[in-house]
């Protein structure tokens, strides 16, 4: 460990005259670092004998702190391999980005894993959505969405196929697809609820079944007032965050 990150891990020493229980501060004090950038996404903790050791703490102290933060969803355990930052992603509700552009501007790397792409006939509700014709076909994109290797959400897109003939060459990102085609979403309606996740959706996002996760159901219109996406993302409840800033 660099001289650095040690100065600073002992900054996070608890004080033992403080009526806060030592775990409380550690765990405390360790949220701030992680917040401030002390570690990255996807990089490794300190192991609990070296913060045992650092900081003048038990192993029952510095693992009840820890127990914290993977309560929180700061950090993930790997089997065998020790404690990592989990990445996670903290969305405006006020401003419309593709995921790949919300990704990138948290400094991690997106990526998307294909499970389908398809082109079909339109089911009755995304008729109903999507304004479209009873016979009208539909392209229907299936993927997990991923941040540095890390599955984050799964998703299915559905767009009338005129707006995306061939799934199989859009790239990672749906959004920058429709600006290359002079078809942008410049509005979009989400909804968010909490779910459990289903069998499927649970293996997909590696998670255990009945896990709780956010659905958001988006409908994206063009500048003509035209729906032309409707997605639904399943996101993990671990890694994303979702922000509205209110006024009065």
């Amino acid at each position: 460990m660099d001289k650095a990150r040690e100065a600073a891990l002992l900054a996070i020493k608890p004080d033992a005259e403080s009526s806060t229980p030592l775990y409380l501060q550690v765990a405390s004090k360790l949220s701030s670092a992680i917040s401030a950038g002390l570690w990255q996404a996807d990089e490794a903790l300190p192991s609990e004998r070296v913060l045992c050791e650092i900081l003048e703490i038990s192993r029952v102290t510095a693992r009840k702190a820890m127990d914290i933060l993977f309560e929180q969803g700061l950090i993930v355990r790997r089997q065998g391999s020790g404690t990592y930052i989990a990445p996670r992603l903290v969305q405006p509700l006020s401003r419309l980005t593709s995921f790949s552009e919300e990704i990138r501007n948290r400094g991690f790397a997106p990526a998307s894993r294909w499970l389908s792409r398809i082109i079909s006939i339109a089911s009755q509700e995304e008729v109903l959505r999507l304004g479209l014709s009873p016979a009208a076909t539909v392209a229907r994109i299936k993927r997990l969405r991923m941040a540095d290797n890390t599955v984050m959400a799964v998703e299915t897109s559905t767009l009338p196929s005129r707006y995306l003939p061939d799934p199989t060459a859009m790239g990672d990102s749906l959004y920058s697809w429709l600006d290359s085609r002079s078809t942008p979403v410049t509005r979009a309606l989400q909804h968010i609820k909490a779910i459990n996740a289903s069998d499927e959706i649970a293996q997909l996002a590696g998670i255990p079944s009945g896990s709780a996760m956010l659905m958001i159901t988006r409908i994206g219109y063009l500048e003509s007032g035209l729906p032309v996406e409707l997605t639904y993302s399943y996101c993990r409840n671990d890694y994303y965050d979702f922000v509205a800033e209110l006024r009065r």
